[in-house]
């Protein structure tokens, strides 16, 4: 099985690579990558994800097919419409890092918490989250937490703050929701520090990679 991820930020290919050698153990898959940060400047830069980001989306998980992946993992979720409109025009299956979360939310809870360092994120998994709800006929309520500077912290090498302020947020999260998810890949360690969370905290990338495995 060739398996290709398609990332927004390079730091994510350590994250995925740990979590592969753990949930592909025994399974012949081999991986490669696609990073490309511009696809996420965009995103921030213009506010929402863009038709011309988007084809660009879409390009690359044209040439991923080309390069013989056979199943292909995006993820990043800021970018999850295009990468659904690209699952429709490729013939190998592509993936939305968050759905597998959104499901299990869904599943488990009617009072969601979603929690997101960037805004152009944040419209995207709960749209997401929406979708899935209707699919099953479950009736929800979204409570959501923007983590004001986290992101630009992060990306400077400050992830104390980045953390500090994802906490903060999910502190105020639990206290209206039955089930919190993390919007992006980038925020999942922060989850791991949360042992005492009153509520259940779902992040992507481990989620996803437990659906992938069960797909190989």
């Amino acid at each position: 099985m060739q398996l290709a991820f398609l990332h927004t930020s390079a730091t994510l290919v350590p994250v995925f690579k740990e979590l592969a050698d753990e949930h592909f153990a025994g399974k012949e898959v081999d991986i490669f990558n696609l990073a490309d940060d511009s696809l996420i400047q965009n995103t921030i830069r213009r506010g929402k994800l863009t038709p011309d980001t988007a084809r660009r989306v879409i390009a690359h998980i044209r040439s991923l097919e080309e390069a013989g992946a056979e199943r292909i993992l995006v993820t990043c979720s800021s970018i999850g419409p295009a990468v659904e409109m690209a699952a429709m025009l490729v013939e190998v299956p592509v993936h939305r890092v968050d759905r597998p979360m959104a499901e299990k939310a869904v599943a488990e809870a009617a009072r969601i918490g979603v929690a997101a360092t960037l805004p152009t994120t944040l419209e995207p998994t709960t749209d997401l989250i929406r979708r899935v709800a209707a699919e099953t006929g479950k009736d929800i309520t979204l409570a959501t937490e923007c983590c004001e500077g986290a992101f630009d912290a992060l990306m400077s090498g400050d992830a104390a703050t980045h953390d500090t302020r994802v906490k903060e947020a999910l502190r105020r999260l639990a206290q209206e929701s039955d089930i919190i998810v993390l919007a992006q890949a980038s925020m999942a360690r922060v989850a791991e520090q949360l042992a005492d969370s009153p509520v259940p905290i779902l992040a992507s990338p481990a989620l996803a990679m437990r659906f992938l495995a069960g797909q190989i």
